[in-house]
């Protein structure tokens, strides 16, 4: 059997066998070529389970274990039930492979945020993937004026004839085309959006929205506080995620997309607070 980059290592792990009298060695050679390929599907998809692993290297359940238990401690992937998830920390995921985590949920999530953005309004799009698919799912709507920090949100949205686009400006983040900044402040303070659609890279039990850059935060701050409604779009993989700086509490949310269930406490603070939740659940 290949792996996701070609190799042919559960081939290996399947001649020697877990119970052979080399297996100790065999274990120790062939987890060189797993390691790798576990990580590498863990960035595609978010999380990786026992079974599917087991299943995809053509090994026992008890060696993908002890691979999960060694790349955690060396602080690579944490451990959940049944598998392992991306860690959290201080850093952020590269934005090529953030693209790529979880995109038939961020899809869903948009379509879903899209059908409640009617025609003929002023929309914020703030700097993420979440947003970006959001752009997409806009592509047939008329008589939108969409306003962004997001180079790339502009380059979708050109495919519409019916938007209107205006770019922020601000100091370009190569990174992600990001825009941010004072400029950029300064330029959102002069409108008042009937919707703006906004992400988040973590959400704390309590519903706080968290990021990594403070520049973002504080251009993210100041949409919340332009907008008549804020939108939020987010899959579940920011519910298992942490981040550094707080930009506002979901309390300031009047809908919140997702695709899975909230954790119940969060739930129920979302009903205190009348922030509306709709899921998009995989069909």
């Amino acid at each position: 059997m290949l792996s996701a980059t070609g190799r042919a290592i559960a081939c290996v792990s399947r001649n020697t066998g877990d119970n052979a009298p080399t297996a100790g060695r065999s274990y120790a050679i062939s987890q060189t070529f797993r390691h790798p390929d576990i990580l590498e599907i863990a960035r595609r998809e978010g999380k990786v389970t026992v079974d599917g692993l087991a299943e995809h290297f053509g090994v026992t359940h008890q060696t993908i274990r002890r691979d999960l238990t060694e790349l955690a401690d060396s602080g690579k992937l944490e451990r959940v039930h049944g598998g392992a998830v991306l860690p959290s920390g201080a850093s952020n995921i590269g934005y090529a492979e953030r693209r790529n985590l979880h995109e038939d949920a961020k899809n869903r999530i948009a379509r879903a945020c899209a059908e409640h953005i009617p025609d003929g309004c002023s929309v914020f799009l703030n700097i993420g993937t979440s947003t970006e698919a959001v752009a997409r799912a806009l592509l047939h709507h008329r008589d939108l004026m969409v306003v962004t920090n997001n180079m790339n949100v502009a380059n979708i949205l050109v495919d519409n004839p019916e938007c209107r686009i205006v770019l922020t400006g601000g100091a370009l983040r190569r990174v992600d085309g990001g825009l941010v900044g004072n400029l950029t402040i300064e330029t959102i303070r002069q409108f008042k959006f009937d919707i703006a659609v906004i992400g988040c890279s973590a959400m704390d039990a309590d519903g706080d929205l968290l990021d990594f850059d403070i520049e973002e935060v504080g251009v993210s701050q100041c949409i919340i506080a332009q907008s008549r409604k804020t939108f939020l779009v987010t899959d579940h993989s920011k519910f298992k995620r942490s981040a550094p700086a707080r930009i506002a509490s979901a309390r300031e949310v009047d809908m919140f997309f997702t695709d899975l269930p909230l954790p119940t406490g969060l739930i129920d603070k979302c009903r205190s607070w009348e922030t509306e939740v709709i899921y998009a659940p995989e069909m």
